[in-house]
């Protein structure tokens, strides 16, 4: 799991910055709204609400613009039926790439994606193309320069979870500590985590690949294009990848 270590640092870092940007909040309403329609208002009975109001406030959204997503979500009789679909493919280097989505047009949010895949030297393919190299698990990380390993391993580890992946960053920057858990215990870990006082920078319940794929060369630059890309479309909320980027590369871009 090192080389996934590597692109979550990497990952993380780059989301410190997306956070202030409109595009963010607006996948994080969107679902809230989702969840909020499906499942009803309460987070406390309505788990994949509880997820997504965690995600939107690792993301800093304010608690109001929260409250005006689940208000609509839970009243809304109407409007657009939004689906969770999974669109698969195969990225620059041979890597594997999930995308996980919430559109109420399938037939352009497919598009889009296709799209994307072409421009940036991929290939989309049909379901179950990528997806059996992905295990779903809760993932949470947690600031290594805040944190140390004593402290991070002693809460986490009592309450169950799975692994502890290290920081690869240096002194400047030490990176983030990567938790790994089962779906059933991600909500265990989580609390204990906040019961201490550790701040959690993120949380989800995500995809995780079973091994990874180095990315070398050019196809670095093309890789993280794509992914780029593929982040930015409104329909998408997620984009999963087994690459390993080539540090050398990396520190070029």
């Amino acid at each position: 799991m090192a080389g996934h270590s590597k692109w979550s640092n990497i990952k993380h870092r780059k989301a410190r910055q997306d956070k202030i940007k409109a595009r963010v909040w607006s996948k994080c309403s969107k679902a809230i709204m989702v969840a909020a329609r499906s499942g009803g208002p309460d987070p406390d009975s309505n788990l994949s609400l509880r997820y997504a109001i965690d995600e939107a406030k690792y993301s800093n959204m304010p608690k109001d613009t929260i409250k005006r997503a689940i208000d609509k979500g839970a009243g809304e009789t109407g409007g657009a039926d939004f689906q969770e679909l999974i669109y698969e493919g195969y990225g620059p280097g041979g890597t594997a790439l999930l995308i996980l989505s919430l559109t109420d047009n399938n037939t352009r949010t497919v598009g889009d994606v296709r799209n994307s895949f072409k421009k940036g030297g991929g290939s989309m393919g049909n379901a179950g193309t990528v997806a059996f190299m992905f295990a779903t698990k809760g993932q949470i990380i947690v600031d290594a320069n805040t944190y140390d390993e004593d402290t991070v391993m002693e809460v986490v580890l009592d309450a169950g979870a799975d692994d502890v992946i290290a920081p690869e960053g240096d002194d400047d920057d030490k990176g983030m500590w990567t938790i790994m858990t089962d779906v059933s215990d991600f909500q265990a870990v989580k609390t204990a985590l906040e019961a201490a006082d550790i701040e959690i920078v993120e949380a989800e319940i995500a995809r995780i690949p079973d091994n990874m794929v180095e990315v070398k060369g050019d196809d670095v630059r093309k890789m993280m294009n794509l992914i780029e890309v593929l982040e930015e479309l409104d329909d998408v909320q997620k984009v999963y990848s087994n690459a390993d980027f080539d540090p050398d590369e990396l520190a070029k871009l």
